[in-house]
C-alpha cells in the first residue's frame, strides 16, 4: 500500500469519524432543541388561547406558570358564539377537503397514464405539466377572476375549489407519475395476463403501491389549501371566506378582540400540525422513495 493511500484513508477514517459523532448523541440533542424551539410559539399560542383579553395585556402567556388560575375556556365560549369565525372555519373545510381529494384522485389517474399508458404526444403534453409547475399563481388571479364571473361561480366556494385543484395538479401529475414509473413492469404485465384491466390495474396494484406518494401529495395539497389566504381574498366573499380570511378581518375591523383570534389562530394551525403528524411516517416514506428505489 502506498504512502498517498495510506493518507486517503486516514483521512476518511477521520471524517468517518466526525460524522458518526455528529449523527450521535450530539445532533440527536441538537435537533431535539431546534424541535422545542419551533413549538415555542404554537405552546405559546395555546396558552394564550386559554387565558383572558386583561391578563394577555398585562403579561407574557408564561406568566400562567406562576399563576395557574388564569387559565379559562372563556376565549372558546366567545369564539363558539362568534357567526363569522364559525362560519369560515365549516368554509376551510368545504374547500379543502374536495381540494385535496380531487388533486389526489385526477393527479393519480392523469400520473398512471403519463407512466404506463401510450397515446400520441404523451411526453410532450407531460412537458406541458412540467412547464405548468412554474407558472405563478398571482398570473391567474384577473383572468379566472372574469372567468369564473362570467359562468356564475365567483364568489362562491366551488371557485375556489376549481382554482386550488387547477393549480395543484401539476404537481400531483409530476410528483405521482415519477413514483408510478418506478413500479417494475413485471408486476403490470403479470397482473394483465391474470385478466385485469386498465382500470382494475390502476385500482389494486398501483394505487396501494403508490400510498407512501399519494400520502405525501394529500399532505402537500392539505397544508397549501388549509393555510392559503391569497386566493381566498380573491374569490370568496363574505359567506365563502375560509378561516384565514376571517382571522385577518377580525384583526383590521377589531384589533383588540384577542378572546376571539387567539383560540381561532390556534385552531387554525393545530388542525395542519395534527394532519402532518398523523401522516408523517407516510409523508417520510413517500419522500424518500424516489431516493430509495
Amino acid at each position: 500500500m502506498t504512502t498517498l493511500d495510506t493518507g486517503v484513508r486516514a483521512k476518511r477514517s477521520l471524517a468517518a469519524k466526525v460524522a458518526s459523532g455528529a449523527g450521535g448523541g450530539v445532533l440527536r440533542v441538537f435537533l431535539i432543541l431546534v424541535a422545542v424551539f419551533w413549538l415555542v410559539p404554537t405552546f405559546g399560542l395555546l396558552v394564550s388561547s386559554f387565558r383572558d383579553p386583561t391578563d394577555i395585556a398585562a403579561s407574557g402567556w408564561w406568566k400562567v406558570f406562576t399563576a395557574p388560575g388564569q387559565l379559562t375556556a372563556r376565549s372558546y365560549k366567545s369564539l363558539l358564539e362568534n357567526d363569522a369565525i364559525t362560519h369560515s372555519l365549516f368554509n376551510t373545510i368545504w374547500i379543502t377537503v374536495p381540494a385535496t381529494l380531487l388533486v389526489v384522485f385526477l393527479g393519480a389517474m392523469a400520473g398512471y397514464a403519463f407512466a404506463w399508458m401510450d397515446f400520441k404526444g404523451r411526453d410532450w403534453w407531460f412537458l406541458v405539466v412540467v412547464a405548468l409547475l412554474v407558472v405563478p399563481v398571482q398570473i391567474a388571479l384577473i383572468p379566472l377572476a372574469d372567468l369564473f364571473g362570467r359562468i356564475g361561480i365567483f364568489g362562491d366556494i366551488i371557485g375556489v375549489v376549481l382554482f386550488h385543484v387547477g393549480f395543484g395538479l401539476p404537481f400531483a401529475i409530476f410528483l405521482l407519475r415519477n413514483f408510478f414509473a418506478e413500479i417494475p413492469r413485471e408486476l403490470l404485465e403479470a397482473a394483465r395476463l391474470d385478466g385485469a384491466g386498465e382500470t382494475r390495474l390502476f385500482l389494486t396494484v398501483v394505487l396501494p403501491l403508490g400510498a407512501p406518494a399519494i400520502a405525501s401529495l394529500g399532505i402537500f395539497q392539505f397544508l397549501w389549501v388549509w393555510n392559503d389566504m391569497l386566493v381566498a381574498l380573491v374569490f370568496s366573499d363574505s359567506e365563502s371566506q375560509p378561516l384565514t380570511v376571517a382571522l385577518q378581518q377580525q384583526v383590521r375591523q377589531f384589533g383588540n378582540n384577542i378572546d376571539v383570534l387567539a383560540p381561532g389562530a390556534f385552531i387554525s394551525m393545530v388542525i395542519p400540525l395534527a394532519v402532518f403528524f398523523a401522516f408523517q411516517r407516510q409523508f417520510v416514506s413517500g419522500v424518500m422513495a424516489g431516493a430509495v428505489k
